[in-house]
């Protein structure tokens, strides 16, 4: 993949208690922005191979499938629509979560790779809506995981 938007943020946690978070896929609707709900796909749901639908505002949705877990530490999630591959306007798309420890705190650090249809000039171009994008997701997430108030407007 030829693009990348990547931000972090310092955690006011423990690393456990991060990684605590950070593991239970399910709580994605209430830092992502514009998610409505959140379903697991039979299966594991957690490690390699899990996977769940994310319910988007309007009826729309996207697959995440875990295709990279370290215990402890972090995961990356392929994203895609069923077995269509990944949805437009995206030729790929990932998206990673990495745990640092920094004494009595954590960093967390949000990484989306990606490659658009549209070639470089797209990616170009798309770059700062991506990058603000990550950017939004990581505030959310630090307000969630310290407060654990919902941080999207959007979830019911």
């Amino acid at each position: 993949m030829s693009a990348i938007a990547s931000h972090s943020v310092v955690l006011d946690l423990p690393p456990q208690a991060a990684w605590a978070k950070l593991r239970d896929l399910s709580l994605a609707p209430h830092y992502v922005p514009g998610l409505t709900g959140c379903r697991f796909h039979p299966g594991p749901q957690e490690g390699i191979g899990a996977s769940r639908r994310v319910l988007r505002k309007g009826g729309q949705y996207l697959d995440e499938s875990v295709v990279k877990w370290q215990e402890g530490i972090g995961f990356a999630l392929l994203l895609h629509k069923g077995s269509n591959g990944s949805p437009f306007p995206f030729r790929e798309a990932s998206f990673s979560y990495s745990l640092q420890s920094e004494g009595a705190v954590t960093r967390i650090t949000l990484q989306m790779s990606y490659s658009l249809r549209g070639g470089r000039l797209a990616e170009w171009l798309l770059a700062k809506a991506f990058d603000k994008v990550v950017l939004q997701i990581a505030k959310n997430l630090k307000a969630y995981y310290e407060t654990n108030r919902t941080q999207n407007p959007d979830l019911p």
